[in-house]
């Protein structure tokens, strides 16, 4: 007589629906190779490495949203990841490419970067919670506060994006691309209006607009990686500087009307 089958728990998980986390452990993996691969001297893939891991990072969370996958694990899985991923792994690709030749002001500029960016991690989960309590700080219309860790990643990265557009070596000094890191680091833990693309909607008129572009972008990235990148940072630079100055003006008009 056969037995009866054991009754599915509800806690199982479809494999399907362990997708998002697989995609964070490659994420990971892509993060730790990217450093092996700047030890190695090979920092072009290395950057590659670190761009694939950041689009890996924007897909994981909204899987995991899409198929009702998320858990507590996956979180700070992603959250630790994202440290390894855009604080540890280009702040050490920048210092072997550029900052050797000043190894200490070097390193100082690594890790104020480093610990920058896992601060504003740290605020960030502690953000997040708060706003699942109804308690958050988050900025106006669902801006971010501060610049996200992908984001200040790429703009670590900046410099090499623009010295592999024109030569391998680096074009700028040694000591400007470490005041870089460092300035960007203080970006990550500030309280300026960053632009989040998480809550942005496409009127359905212009949706195939928006995907002519975004397949334009993909194209780009894959023909001429270095400039398209660099022209990328520069654009997400201008808009931060336009939330910064409505904010600003926001903040006048307030004050104006509080006379």
């Amino acid at each position: 007589m056969r037995k009866p089958a054991r009754a599915r728990s509800e806690s199982d998980l479809t494999v399907i629906q362990l997708l998002p986390n697989l995609l964070t452990i490659t994420a990971i993996g892509a993060g730790l190779t990217a450093i092996r691969f700047g030890v190695g001297g090979n920092f072009e893939l290395a950057v590659l490495l670190i761009v694939l891991a950041a689009v890996l990072d924007g897909l994981d969370g909204r899987l995991a949203r899409l198929l009702k996958s998320d858990s507590k694990i996956g979180a700070e899985l992603d959250s630790l990841g994202d440290f390894l991923n855009f604080g540890v792994a280009p702040a050490l690709l920048v210092y072997f490419w550029a900052l050797q030749e000043m190894p200490r002001e070097g390193w100082i500029a690594v890790l104020i970067y480093a610990v920058a960016c896992v601060l504003r991690l740290a605020r960030f989960n502690v953000d997040s919670r708060a706003q699942s309590a109804g308690d958050s700080e988050t900025g106006a219309c669902g801006d971010f506060v501060g610049v996200p860790a992908p984001a200040g990643a790429m703009l670590a990265m900046l410099p090499m994006f623009v010295s592999f557009s024109v030569s391998e070596m680096p074009v700028l000094p040694g000591w400007l691309i470490g005041l870089n890191m460092v300035f960007v680091g203080f970006l990550l833990i500030s309280r300026i209006p960053t632009p989040s693309f998480k809550k942005a909607r496409i009127s359905r008129p212009n949706a195939k607009y928006f995907i002519v572009g975004i397949a334009f972008a993909g194209a780009a990235v894959l023909t001429y990686p270095w400039q398209t990148l660099a022209l990328l940072s520069l654009a997400y630079v201008l808009l931060v500087i336009r939330n910064l100055a409505r904010s600003a003006m926001g903040r006048r008009k307030g004050d104006d009307n509080g006379n």
